[in-house]
């Protein structure tokens, strides 16, 4: 049966995915990058940005994970831009398109969770975004359609990773805890999302970076 998994979601050691006041010059928030830093130093994460090079190893394996078996992705909008309220309002407009630049890294269809009404984007790689306004039930509907079969990745940001994991959604979830303390941003776990309910830690591995802790979903009776 397809799952809907998150890979390589990197956490600071305070519990911060993301650092405080995002805006265009800083996609990650203040400091944020920092947490992806062991990324590009893998093989596979070089190759995500078109170069050469890279380790090989546990961190590079738990990058690749990520693009095996997935069909489709869901995000919300605040991993898709800095965007906010209507679109064609403020300093980006329609124009745009994401962080990714004009061929994003995905290659298969990608479902924006927003608010706001706005038509599919068609990007060169085979990534078309499609951008939903009725929940998070209807996005993975829509991206497991779409998957045909294959899993479904779960992207960010922090706020969209919590409504799932709430909601008991989350099959898989690969946390990348980064030496980095950011002391403030957006926390992956809040208290009273019974998180600790639902989910267990199935692995605890280190790599040559972070250290890498999976996952998954409780089995009930």
């Amino acid at each position: 049966m397809p799952k809907l998994r998150v890979h390589a979601l990197a956490m600071s050691l305070d519990g911060y995915v993301a650092g405080p006041d995002q805006d265009l010059a800083h996609p990650l928030g203040a400091g944020g990058e920092r947490l992806h830093d062991w990324v590009f130093e893998t093989r596979t994460g070089r190759a995500m940005i078109g170069e050469s090079g890279g380790s090989e190893g546990v961190d590079d394996d738990a990058v690749a994970r990520g693009f095996a078996g997935i069909g489709a992705t869901v995000m919300g909008r605040n991993m898709f831009g800095p965007v906010r309220g209507e679109w064609g309002s403020g300093e980006w407009g329609d124009d745009w398109t994401g962080w990714w630049g004009d061929e994003p890294p995905y290659h298969h269809p990608v479902f924006v969770l927003t608010h706001h009404e706005r038509a599919p984007i068609e990007m060169a790689g085979g990534t078309t975004f499609h951008f939903v306004t009725d929940g998070i039930e209807s996005a993975l509907r829509s991206a497991f359609a779409a998957a045909d079969g294959a899993d479904v990745r779960l992207g960010g940001g922090a706020a969209t990773v919590r409504a799932y994991l709430r909601a008991g959604l989350v099959d898989e979830l690969e946390i990348a805890v980064a030496p980095v303390l950011l002391g403030a941003g957006e926390p992956l776990f809040v208290t009273g999302d019974g998180v600790d309910q639902r989910y267990e830690c199935a692995a605890l591995v280190a790599g040559e970076s972070v250290v890498h802790a999976r996952l998954t979903r409780v089995a009930t009776a």
